[in-house]
């Protein structure tokens, strides 16, 4: 095993997180670019075993990734990578301790999440004159992803027995595997109940689909194709800004915590692991307030 080269460690690394650890598949393909990144580092360098890298190894690297102008943000994630690849060639007895062991990572600020406000989530919303097939489908994605936070890749990957319209509410199996039920309000089932008469079947043209939101070819909704859905639907309502699927989930969770719901059911509800993800939202919320006040206080 002591022969195996960088790449086949990180296969193998790879193959780890998705058997052992069952990490989500964007977080896997994230560690692999970061790693193939690394690697490609290392062999313009001559280094081809894990044996052979070194702290300086390392160290070098992270100042190139910042003289090509990463940020702070890139390089913590890069970090993270190297870390569980590192822990994992200890485990295997290739290398014999961690050469990141000592680095600290990047002081990075926590940025706040973007999210529309109600009238623009409105505007969205809002049923066109004429209902395609596909503007069914795109609509009770659009409800769906506002009325439940759900994470785009959770949401096209949701399947028909996953969404029941009779109790009102979505099983979802997101991060580490981990299941969770959301609740959806009676408009939003009254679009899916739409879609899934008037829209699915004309979509699908008699072809069979375990999946709930399908393409033109009977296939399921790829994260591009909806980006782009929404970012459409977005200019038809009048935002002159970028909007993405990810708003959608800010919308959700900024507007249900202004309204009053507690912190702990929001976290629920998102699938966040950790409650202190979940306070950011705390933190737009009191944002939009500071901004009021200063533009309306006499003494602002």
């Amino acid at each position: 095993m002591n022969t195996l080269s960088l790449a086949d460690t990180v296969e193998r690394f790879l193959q780890h997180l998705t058997v052992q650890r069952r990490l989500a598949a964007n977080t896997i393909q994230a560690y692999g670019s970061d790693l193939s990144f690394f690697l490609a580092y290392l062999q313009q360098h001559r280094v081809r075993t894990p044996g052979e890298i070194r702290l300086g190894h390392v160290q070098d690297f992270f100042r190139h990734c910042h003289d090509k102008g990463n940020n702070a943000r890139s390089n913590a994630r890069r970090l993270a990578a190297l870390r569980a690849y590192f822990a994992f060639l200890v485990g295997l007895g290739l290398i014999a301790a961690s050469p990141v062991a000592d680095i600290d990572p990047p002081r990075i600020g926590r940025s706040l999440p973007k999210a529309l406000n109600i009238s623009e989530v409105n505007r969205m919303l809002a049923l066109p004159a004429r209902t395609t097939p596909q503007v069914l489908r795109n609509a009770a994605m659009l409800h769906l992803l506002y009325a439940t936070g759900l994470r785009v890749s959770e949401l096209v990957t949701l399947q028909v027995k996953g969404c029941n319209l009779s109790a009102c509410h979505v099983r979802i199996v997101g991060k580490g595997n981990k299941e969770r039920m959301v609740p959806f309000s009676e408009t939003t089932r009254q679009r899916l109940q739409d879609y899934l008469d008037r829209g699915r079947p004309l979509i699908l043209k008699n072809r069979p689909s375990p999946d709930l939101f399908v393409s033109n070819r009977g296939r399921a909704m790829t994260r591009n194709r909806f980006w782009q859905i929404i970012a459409g639907i977005a200019r038809a309502a009048g935002i002159d800004r970028p909007v993405s699927p990810h708003m959608l989930r800010h919308s959700f969770a900024t507007h249900l915590l202004a309204g009053g719901a507690d912190l702990r059911s929001v976290q629920m509800m998102l699938g966040h692991a950790d409650i202190s993800t979940t306070q950011i939202y705390t933190k737009v919320d009191t944002s939009r307030l500071k901004s009021i006040h200063s533009r309306f206080h006499p003494r602002g």
